[in-house]
């Protein structure tokens, strides 16, 4: 009897093959609406899509994302390892901003950043009734339209990443912080040595999906008038009357940018995955390979 165990072949049924020409039928249909019909403008699409202000609504979007997701995720770390530990206060402010910035919708969170400076009259930040490190008589000029949108985006991620963060923590056992304890270290060495590092595995696929969630989220910062790309899409929109085009312009190139995110994702999950899994699952490439060579993928 042979000991060798063969590979288990894919056999196309029935049921594949019907699948593939509906697919392909859909495929067809939508690409002849899409083509044939006159209102799309597609002509108006290819001239705005490299358009100066539209490629500069595209530089603002991805700034924009970069920079309120990650200051999300410092935040959001800081607040996760707030809720675990053990000094209650700590706990109860930990757990009492998750509850505000997730409890409340993130255009009224940038709408009121973006009317601090008609409500306050000054901006003061030090030792209450003490003297203060900072102060400006004009909170214009410390809370801009650009730090606006990226308080009311980045505090909002960082409660949601708090919640992520937390749950890569959990998923560590407490033996190991306990053994960790037993070597000497203090909490803090033991979470940043010891739990973090095997954390990142649970917590960086659903930032993979926040962050792509970020990128789109941006389009709510043209409610207080910033002109990132949806903004850009919409001045242009405004002036031509050439609503469809522009969005469909928008829609381009938002879809492009995330499933150049999604791509990356999909690389760093499999990355962190090496530690969990003997062998890594193979890429699409990969795949696609093996199934022109007749092998199992």
């Amino acid at each position: 009897m042979d000991a060798t165990v063969k590979p288990r072949q894919h056999r196309r049924g029935t049921f594949e093959y019907v699948a593939w020409v509906v697919c392909v039928l859909v495929a067809l249909g939508v690409t002849y609406t899409l083509v044939t019909n006159e209102n799309y403008e597609w002509d108006v699409v290819f001239q705005y899509f490299t358009a100066p202000t539209v490629l500069a609504g595209v530089r603002l979007t991805i700034v924009l994302t970069i920079v309120t997701m990650f200051f999300g995720c410092v935040l959001g770390m800081v607040v996760a390892v707030m809720r675990a530990s053990t000094i209650m206060p700590v706990r109860i402010l930990a757990s009492a901003y998750i509850t505000f910035f997730r409890g409340t919708p993130v255009l009224v969170q940038l709408f009121i950043w973006y009317s601090i400076p008609s409500v306050l009259q000054s901006i003061s930040l030090g030792i209450p009734f003490g003297p203060s490190w900072l102060i400006t008589d004009d909170p214009k000029t410390l809370i801009t339209q650009f730090v606006a949108v990226c308080l009311g985006l980045g505090l909002n991620e960082a409660a949601y990443m708090a919640e992520i963060a937390r749950a890569g923590i959990l998923s560590v056992g407490e033996g190991q912080v306990e053994a960790a304890s037993a070597l000497g270290m203090t909490r803090l060495q033991s979470m940043r040595r010891i739990v973090l590092p095997q954390a990142m595995r649970v917590i960086v696929p659903p930032t993979g999906n926040e962050t792509i969630s970020m990128l789109k989220t941006t389009s709510l910062a043209f409610a207080v008038g910033f002109k990132e790309l949806f903004g850009q899409s919409q001045i242009i929109s405004g002036r031509n009357f050439q609503i469809i085009a522009l969005l469909i312009v928008a829609s381009i190139w938002y879809l492009f940018m995330t499933t150049v995110l999604t791509i990356g994702q999909y690389y760093v999950e499999r990355r962190f995955a090496r530690g969990a899994l003997r062998q890594l699952p193979p890429t699409p490439f990969q795949k696609l390979r093996a199934r022109f060579r007749g092998a199992p993928a």
